[in-house]
């Protein structure tokens, strides 16, 4: 999993780091505003990688005294990071140099070095999203695209995924800006366009911040596998009712569940530890995500009486 989504972060930064460069020299020659805007977002999506490449090395660490469930989490962390910067210094700067060039508009220069830089940035980042929506499509299954999204628990795939297609958006939005900004003599027109890459940055700022909200503080698994655990765990002759199984994912390949389970009445203390070395084992060897399990014998209408949410909360 983790390899694929590198794959993803070096294609996507290798990709960027030439654009923005070459954005912000065609941006230097012809004072165009949305072209300074796109190279801003190029260079704010390559420090988005990094982010995420270091977020993805510090949630490789082991598990310690301090953190005894691992740092898979810390990616979540500089995920959620990532949206703020799309949001704050992305979408800030490009509608702000939008708005600066609507006020005080530049004198129009030859547009023929923006297209060839905007015709070789297309070229780069489409190859680095059709790298994402391969790897993405591999990993979703027979999900749809948005349920994907929605019940991915690695958000470097789809983070990379939303970037490189609002990156699409905003070379085609910049190339009609400049277009347009010569075709009615308006340069306004090239200020305009950038309030528009900005707002659409700043839209998918805010869709990343909430799905890297609801990974940081604690998502179910998926409920294919809830249901998967509940079903061995109550194939057992020695229980009698699985009263619920409470799972939160702890790194993107890494799930703690917690599971109550209403044990025989006659079952002594001995035979219930062995069920529950065998259930274990079991369990880690039909869902090798499992990584930390727990097992609470408990009698059914005890488990009903302060139950505070169904399976999987």
């Amino acid at each position: 999993m983790h390899k694929r989504a590198n794959l993803v972060l070096y294609a996507a930064l290798a990709a960027n780091l030439g654009i923005g460069i070459a954005k912000f020299v065609a941006a230097g020659i012809t004072g165009s505003s949305s072209m300074l805007t796109e190279g801003v977002h190029s260079c704010v999506d390559s420090g988005n990688q990094v982010l995420l490449l270091y977020g993805q090395r510090r949630a490789a660490k082991p598990a310690d005294d301090a953190h005894p469930f691992g740092y898979g989490r810390e990616l979540y962390f500089w995920a959620f990071v990532v949206a703020i910067l799309i949001f704050a210094i992305g979408a800030g700067v490009s509608i702000y140099e939008g708005y600066r060039h609507i006020r005080a508009p530049e004198a129009l220069s030859d547009p023929v070095v923006n297209y060839a830089v905007l015709g070789i940035a297309a070229v780069l980042e489409g190859g680095s999203w059709i790298v994402a929506v391969r790897e993405f499509a591999t990993g979703k299954g027979d999900l749809g695209w948005w349920q994907a999204i929605r019940r991915s628990k690695d958000p470097a795939g789809f983070i990379v995924l939303f970037e490189d297609s609002a990156a699409l958006f905003g070379l085609a939005v910049a190339a009609f800006g400049v277009w347009a900004s010569h075709y009615f003599v308006d340069p306004r027109i090239d200020g305009i366009a950038s309030v528009v890459i900005g707002t659409v940055l700043a839209l998918v700022a805010m869709l990343l911040a909430r799905e890297a909200k609801g990974l940081l503080i604690g998502e179910r698994a998926d409920p294919a596998v809830i249901a998967r655990v509940r079903a061995i765990v109550d194939g057992y002759p020695g229980i009698t009712a699985v009263n619920h199984v409470r799972t939160i994912h702890t790194a993107p390949t890494s799930i703690f569940v917690a599971i109550s389970a209403d044990f025989v009445d006659s079952m002594t203390m001995g035979d219930g530890e062995r069920l529950i070395e065998t259930i274990e084992t079991a369990l880690k060897k039909a869902e090798p995500m499992l990584a930390s399990i727990y097992i609470r014998p408990e009698r059914r209408e005890d488990a009903v009486a302060t139950a505070p949410g169904r399976d999987g909360s």
